[in-house]
């Protein structure tokens, strides 16, 4: 499988080099060149399939024969070792759990696949790879966490500061090892924009690339929830909306990706908060970035989110076939909390911020007689205590996963400005 740049003035690539790269040289991001359906046979008879099968036909096409099978089959059983599970909350809407990981956020299947693949293409390599991510909250601690020792591979992770939980902020400050925090005083576009200028800056000798959703390896295997959720509903429920919380996209990219491939999904819903640059583009059709604004929903505060480029190749640049497919709508904070008041009232369903604007999504949307709803619910509660904990009557009991880095001592380096990321870069020695 071959991926072009997305900005189309850079040569195509190997699924390898878009792995190993993340970001073409022209700042454009890959994207496939052919995407196959899968079998009508393999969609009408999905709940034959472990989900480790299902992830397996649904991603081989994407890595092609750069990755042996057997080898990419145990990469997948790694991936998806935890549970998916669908809890119904209202009478035609679900919430699909998406927090049973490793760091209790929908980021640690993407992040893990990614992980094991570059692992993979770089043994035997004496040139170490230097993993660049910025994250709104919970991208960091997942991919600390898939990256954790991994032989030749350091991660450098940008966050802004006073604007991630304390959990969060947690698991990406203390693992140590070939794992590095830098703390930027700013707003998450601010991290994503030093990370994209590292990537173009000759002056660094180092091998960069990024474990954001930019990168295909991240971004493709979000796919898989789409699918696992088809087979657990398709037989009771025809007409599927997904409501997915947005930020960067990644995440309803992928679900897109997974129509794509055949999946019978009938509408998707972006929900987001405050930070509306696609749902106003979908009005006015003026595509129109602007600064992130912070929310109470922290892991989308996104003013210009990267994967919606790939969104519109999806549909050929024709805004009208999206609108077709694809709503989008933002939500308050107020909002979002009496939301979470709402569902916890009517069924006694805990909610952290960002599935509530899932939730809202599908609210706003409406449900027509026969459609089921499924809103994605992207982190444990655990993740957003202070919020949730205010919002709600309740005690979140703490994981086993959050319990084993609450306590530990935050190491993080503090950045202003790309030049320090570049200083750090540039004297930082392989480890």
């Amino acid at each position: 499988m071959n991926y072009y740049s997305l900005h189309h003035k850079s040569p195509n690539s190997t699924f390898k080099n878009a792995v190993v790269q993340g970001l073409a040289k022209d700042r454009g991001i890959y994207f496939p060149e052919t995407i196959t359906p899968l079998s009508k046979d393999f969609i009408e008879n999905i709940s034959d399939y472990s989900n480790r099968e299902i992830a397996y036909e649904v991603i081989k096409q994407f890595v092609g024969d750069e990755i042996p099978t057997e080898k990419l089959k145990e990469i997948i059983d790694n991936t998806v070792s935890f549970d998916f599970p669908l809890v119904k909350v209202d009478d035609n809407i679900a919430s699909l759990e998406l927090f049973h990981g490793p760091t209790m956020a929908f980021k640690d299947v993407g992040a893990k696949f990614m992980a094991q693949c570059l692992e993979y293409f770089n043994q035997g390599n004496n040139e170490e790879v230097t993993v660049l991510v910025a994250t709104s909250g919970d991208t960091g601690g997942a991919v600390a966490n898939g990256f954790l020792g991994a032989k030749g591979v350091n991660v450098v992770i940008l966050y802004p500061s006073g604007k991630v939980s304390d959990i969060q902020e947690k698991q990406l400050t203390t693992l140590g090892q070939n794992i590095t925090a830098l703390e930027v005083d700013g707003v998450f576009d601010d991290c994503q924009e030093m990370v994209k200028t590292a990537f173009l800056d000759e002056e660094i000798q180092k091998t960069l690339t990024s474990a954001n959703s930019i990168n295909v390896a991240r971004w493709l295997p979000q796919m898989f929830y789409f699918f696992f959720a088809y087979k657990e509903l398709h037989k009771k429920h025809k007409d599927l909306i997904f409501s997915v919380p947005s930020g960067n996209f990644g995440n309803i990219c992928a679900g897109v990706m997974a129509q794509k491939l055949g999946l019978p999904i009938k509408h998707f819903v972006a929900s987001t908060n405050v930070n509306d640059t696609v749902p106003n583009y979908l009005v006015d059709g003026i595509y129109k970035p602007k600064p992130s604004k912070a929310t109470i929903s922290n892991a989308m505060d996104v003013g210009n989110p990267s994967n919606f480029i790939r969104i519109q190749e999806l549909f050929n640049n024709d805004i009208e076939a999206l609108k077709s497919a694809f709503s989008s709508y933002s939500f308050s904070d107020d909002e979002t909390r009496e939301t979470m008041k709402k569902i916890y009232n009517n069924s006694g369903y805990i909610a952290d911020p960002h599935g509530a604007v899932g939730y809202l999504g599908l609210k706003r949307h409406g449900l027509k007689e026969n459609e089921f709803g499924v809103f994605l619910e992207t982190a444990h509660p655990v993740k957003f205590l202070d919020v949730v904990e205010e919002t709600l009557p309740v005690k979140v009991e703490i994981p086993e996963q959050i319990k084993k880095v609450i306590n530990n001592k935050k190491v993080a380096i503090k950045a202003s400005s790309y030049e320090d990321l570049k200083a750090f870069l540039m004297q930082s020695p392989n480890k």
